[in-house]
């Protein structure tokens, strides 16, 4: 039994950073695993204005902070990996994944991010901004938000940025490492620091 025991443990810090992998489980497994899932989601609700969806994964160790003002929606069977960060508002649609240590900030206007959409780890979405005006130190400027709207089926890379106001159409695709600081029509792939366009999904072969 206990060994059985010390194998679970294991198995959910796996799932915890590998969070795909929850709905792909075996019968055998299914059973422990939504039981477990079902208690942290219930507890995060208790706690934070927070909205969660059947089917979804949210690992232990993710930081997620919804306020009365700024309430998170995390659509069905979607997921949040690892040391991911969220604070609200934000909207995610069904089966969107925050893969481990992704970074979501709402600011005041809030972050919405269309089904099906993949944040890969290390990703930055930040829907605010400080003030850069000479006449005063950089921590007293004012702080802004316009909000940021990804749309449906959007892969985010690993350690890409997206920077307040910006809107990413559906299914384009933004870099690895890329700073996103305008909007991205839908189907476009960019890339750089500013992110520039560098393709169109809808021109590769399938």
């Amino acid at each position: 039994m206990a060994e059985l025991e010390r194998y679970r443990e294991q198995h959910k810090r796996r799932l915890s950073h590998m969070p795909w992998l929850y709905f792909t489980l075996s019968d055998k497994h299914r059973a422990w695993a939504t039981a477990w899932q079902d208690e942290i989601q219930r507890e995060l609700q208790e706690v934070e204005t927070i909205t969660l969806e059947p089917g979804c994964f949210v690992a232990p160790e993710a930081a997620i902070f919804g306020e009365a003002n700024k309430p998170i929606r995390i659509g069905a069977g979607s997921s949040i990996g690892a040391d991911a960060f969220l604070r609200g508002p934000i909207v995610l649609g069904a089966n969107v994944s925050v893969n481990p240590s992704a970074r979501l900030d709402g600011g005041a206007v809030g972050i919405a991010i269309g089904a099906g959409t993949r944040i890969a780890s290390g990703a930055c979405v930040y829907a605010f901004d400080h003030g850069l005006a000479p006449d005063r130190e950089l921590r007293v400027q004012p702080v802004t938000s316009r909000g940021i709207n990804i749309g449906a089926d959007v892969w985010i890379g690993a350690n890409a940025c997206i920077t307040d106001g910006a809107t990413i159409g559906d299914h384009a695709v933004v870099g690895m490492g890329a700073v996103v600081t305008h909007d991205v029509a839908p189907w476009m792939i960019v890339g750089g620091v500013p992110a520039k366009v560098i393709g169109d999904r809808r021109a590769r072969a399938t």
